[in-house]
């Protein structure tokens, strides 16, 4: 009996990783292991420690914050630097140089102080990009996930939909449905989104037809996982990154959108500034007063190659063929 409670104990004893597992730690690991084990960064961390080294997208990064906080306090350059609303407009001043008569910037043609007028058109053309990009990541984003998790006629249907959307020219159909409706600036943003989406929603389903496919996805269908968390709790986390960089690309582009549709007339509308409204009013003074038509194409250029060497940066961060 002695020896067979001899036996049982070194049983319990010699069990492997016992004492390991009693203590909280993982069986078969040394100490310098488990320690480099918690140190190891996750992606995100990765991913940002890369992004940290591009010094051109981080600067970049620096100059679209500068510009963000100029938006955000028209306001108060409204009330304390040049004391104007954006839509006051002073006749007899018009067209006046930079620094003259109160106005920082100069006027516009019809009296309007710039400097008030870019700092609302910044805020309004952003808000539009912002909006729109938003937009487009839910409607393409949420048609690519249901395209390539379901697959069969509803994948047809879908994917035939984003042909005819992609075959039909974005610019011309954006110049179309602003002509004929002429929406405010949040109707605007809806309208870019719905011209955009398609491009995003072919990206997102070829990425998840090659997913859905992986053991993790089998074994959640195996164990009855309903499909809606599915798509939310693992399709979607794992695409995440994706969506990051198609963001950061796309709101320069829709912020040249906008400003494009503006120029021509049928974006946003006077007396609401945008940059793109400001730059078509000035075009008529070109030759006579190019600094009008300068300071607000300045800035649409400032801003969107900004934001475009910043998604690089995101681009090149979160892609996993690049070390540190």
């Amino acid at each position: 009996m002695e020896q067979a409670g001899r036996s049982n104990q070194a049983t319990v004893d010699l069990r492997p990783g016992s004492g390991e597992r009693a203590r909280g730690r993982e069986p078969g690991l040394g100490a310098l292991e488990r320690a480099q084990l918690r140190k190891t960064p996750g992606f995100y961390r990765r991913s940002w420690n890369r992004f940290r080294k591009n010094h051109l997208a981080l600067g970049s990064l620096m100059v679209i914050a500068l510009i963000g906080l100029f938006v955000l306090s028209a306001g108060l350059i409204s009330r304390y630097v040049t004391g104007f609303s954006y839509s006051e407009n002073h006749l007899a001043d018009k067209l006046s140089p930079t620094m003259t008569n109160g106005y920082v910037l100069g006027s516009d043609g019809n009296g309007r102080d710039i400097l008030t007028r870019l700092a609302y058109g910044g805020r309004v053309s952003l808000m539009i990009a912002f909006l729109s990009t938003f937009a487009t990541l839910v409607l393409g984003g949420g048609v690519g996930l249901v395209s390539g998790y379901f697959g069969g006629w509803v994948d047809s249907l879908l994917m035939r939909l984003v042909d005819v959307l992609l075959a039909i020219p974005g610019l011309a159909l954006l110049i179309l449905i602003t002509t004929l409706y002429r929406p405010g600036p949040v109707g605007l943003a809806f309208v870019l989104a719905g011209v955009s989406w398609p491009g995003i929603a072919r990206i997102i389903r070829g990425e998840v037809l090659s997913l859905r496919r992986r053991e993790y996805i089998e074994a959640a269908r195996v164990v009855g996982a309903p499909a809606w968390r599915i798509l939310t709790r693992h399709l979607l986390p794992n695409i995440m990154p994706l969506i990051v960089i198609y963001a950061a690309i796309a709101i320069p582009v829709l912020i040249v959108d906008e400003a494009a549709l503006s120029y021509l007339g049928v974006g946003v509308q006077v007396p609401t500034p945008s940059w793109g409204n400001m730059l078509g009013e000035a075009t008529q003074f070109l030759r006579a007063y190019p600094a009008k038509v300068i300071i607000p194409g300045a800035m649409i250029y400032l801003t969107s190659l900004a934001l475009y060497l910043v998604g690089n940066g995101i681009r090149d961060a979160f892609d996993p063929r690049l070390g540190d």
